[in-house]
């Protein structure tokens, strides 16, 4: 069964749900996603920085910054959509509440995918401010940043699903995390380009969504022109799409719906 994303329909019920409980939690929330990529900014953009100079032809710091921004979307995304997406599912029960609604299980993924996704754009906007008044931003293009950190989050949060929808309890992220999240983190060009890596290397790396979404955020904050748009647009909603349908899918033999 084939099922369909319905982001304009019931969707849209689940993400004003989600909207509503985060609004109450609002100032720790966007402490926790904005601190920890706002230091990496200041003490490695400017610590770091200062020695390395250049790197591909712009400030480090503008280099970083970009690479932030991706990363920061992948973790916002990947983490709401285990952790908290876990809570609601299975301690807290809010799914089976909503499913005696005329809701589906397609319509709640759904609606999850697309708070999760608006949680990146909040949080990377946030950054994408610092990063302005610090000076790293090069060009009005970065104005395009928060549409791209919305397909990143819709892909992340699908791939986030998958798991939640897998995992026995919460220490099953910890494998998520570890083997899939911090390589793709250390190896996708947040911190150094992906071109002074082995040329095997290269290849694998190429197949990470967070070094697509690093391709497209990189040339809008330097204000250089983008390449490759349709591959890495393409790349990263397939992951999402591939992650949508899967979760869904175990989802509801998880829920014996």
């Amino acid at each position: 069964m084939l099922y369909i994303p319905r982001f304009q329909g019931a969707a849209i019920a689940v993400w004003r749900r989600n909207m509503l409980v985060w609004r109450k939690l609002m100032l720790p929330s966007i402490f926790i996603n904005f601190g920890e990529p706002f230091l990496y900014l200041l003490g490695l953009g400017y610590g770091l920085g200062l020695f390395i100079g250049e790197m591909m032809n712009m400030p480090y710091l503008t280099f970083l910054a970009s690479g932030i921004l991706a990363s920061s979307a992948m973790n916002t995304a990947s983490f709401e959509a285990m952790f908290s997406v876990y809570t609601r599912m299975i301690p807290q029960k809010t799914y089976e509440a909503i499913l005696t609604t005329p809701l589906e299980v397609q319509d709640i993924l759904a609606g999850e995918m697309l708070w999760c996704a608006t949680k990146c754009v909040i949080s990377g906007t946030a950054i994408l401010v610092v990063a302005a008044l610090l000076g790293a931003v090069q060009g009005w293009h970065a104005l395009w940043v928060p549409l791209v950190l919305l397909l990143v989050g819709l892909c992340f949060s699908g791939m986030g699903l998958v798991m939640t929808a897998l995992a026995p309890g919460y220490d099953f992220f910890n494998y998520y995390v570890t083997l899939v999240l911090t390589p793709m983190f250390i190896l996708s060009g947040v911190f150094y380009p992906v071109t002074s890596l082995p040329v095997v290397l290269q290849s694998i790396v190429q197949l990470l969504p967070l070094s697509h979404a690093v391709d497209l955020i990189r040339p809008l904050v330097a204000g250089l022109p983008l390449s490759n748009v349709p591959l890495h647009v393409l790349m990263l909603a397939g992951y999402g799409a591939a992650g949508y349908f899967i979760a869904v899918r175990l989802t509801r033999r998880r829920l014996l719906v």
